[in-house]
């Protein structure tokens, strides 16, 4: 099968959950939904499914097409479909949209059945493992009591790793891909100055916005402005705009001079266009709060000590938002807990969005290693 092949047009389904979910902060979603995408089909066995776990600004839309006229292929396209490194004619694949999410699942957006109105900022914070006990009761819907794998990158490689701790018997193979085990101080930092350009924007109204018919629009698009930043490498950046200007000579002002300028400018208006503040502010505290190594006195090798799951680490050269050093640790961490592990560290121009991109050795290395886990469906 050709590696242009696609999934093709696909249906999201969303999946009401009539019972309650206790989160890590003590609150209670009397009920919740999530917004799924499944691919491929559950053998009989039910042991070859997958599921992908999405970062920060990603959803349930993984692969292929909502209707022959989208111009945009799912997220990760590239990397899950017929003949693909995911190969949805080996595996089940399914995705989905966080809790706490703006595209279908419960969040900001969705009716608070306590008040008939929209949560806003009502919607309570959530953490790492709050999404993945959400998607344990999916898993156990859709009648998967093991994933052959879990698959992510960034924030989507943190859900990989609490999986494995959370429910060790019920993943077979973690593939944490340009993620870390806790955030770095400075992307704690990067975090805040995100969420206090949204809180401080006019229009925010305490998170009920759109109660006042407002957008902190401002804010938002600040935010993704300078987390689009941390996502490329910096060669890369300056490979691909330098110092060129939009027209001959400065203008000695404060509107779009340099093409790099309007190069953010138009990926914070598209984001804007898109994207829920709320939910970036709960995505946001979820990075932060991620660290399981403080459940076990600080000790990643003991956090990962009962886990069955083998894993695949994978980081790349130019991201410093989750350097290589950051996959290390997890890896380290493994190999002292005698777990199962295969490291990658790509040379890629592409910084942290590198784990989207299709640089040859990535997408072969996540290849092969799917291979084997195909392998052990048919044993």
């Amino acid at each position: 099968m050709s590696q242009n092949a696609s999934v093709g047009i696909v249906t999201p389904q969303k999946i009401p959950f009539e019972m309650p979910l206790v989160l890590e902060n003590g609150k209670t979603l009397p009920r919740f939904d999530l917004m799924i995408e499944t691919y491929g089909e559950l053998n009989a066995e039910k042991n070859n499914a997958v599921l992908i776990c999405h970062a920060l600004s990603g959803n349930h839309h993984v692969a292929g097409k909502h209707s022959a006229e989208d111009k945009y292929t799912g997220w990760w396209d590239n990397m899950v479909g017929p003949g693909k490194p995911i190969d949805t004619e080996r595996f089940f694949v399914v995705g989905l949209n966080n809790l706490g999410g703006c595209d279908g699942s419960s969040g900001p957006l969705s009716i608070n059945p306590e008040t008939g109105r929209e949560y806003g900022a009502d919607f309570p914070v959530v953490t790492v493992k709050d999404w993945v006990k959400s998607q344990a009761a999916l898993a156990d819907y859709l009648g998967i009591e093991q994933w052959a794998a879990i698959v992510g990158g960034s924030l989507g490689g943190m859900q990989a790793l609490q999986w494995t701790i959370s429910y060790p018997e019920r993943v077979r193979h973690a593939l944490v891909i340009a993620s870390a085990p806790k955030l770095s101080t400075q992307n704690i930092a990067f975090n805040d100055v995100a969420r206090q350009a949204i809180l401080t924007d006019p229009d925010f109204n305490e998170g009920h916005y759109r109660s006042h018919n407002t957008v902190p629009a401002r804010g938002l698009r600040i935010a993704r402005m300078m987390g689009h930043i941390t996502y490329l490498a910096e060669d890369g950046l300056g490979k691909k705009f330098g110092r060129d200007l939009r027209s001959n000579g400065y203008q000695y002002g404060y509107g779009v001079e340099f093409e790099v300028e309007s190069y953010l400018r138009y990926q914070g208006d598209k984001f804007v266009g898109r994207f829920d503040a709320n939910t970036y502010l709960l995505m946001t505290k979820a990075l932060d709060y991620f660290d399981p190594a403080a459940d076990f006195g600080n000790s990643l090798t003991r956090a990962v000590q009962d886990v069955q799951a083998k894993f695949f680490v994978a980081s790349f050269s130019t991201d410093w938002r989750f350097a290589p050093e950051r996959s290390h640790e997890l890896v380290k961490a493994l190999i002292a807990a005698q777990k199962s592990v295969q490291y990658i560290e790509v040379k890629s121009a592409h910084g942290h969005d590198a784990f989207l991109m299709e640089d040859e050795a990535y997408m072969r290395a996540v290849a092969a290693y799917m291979n084997n886990v195909y392998k052990e469906c048919q044993q």
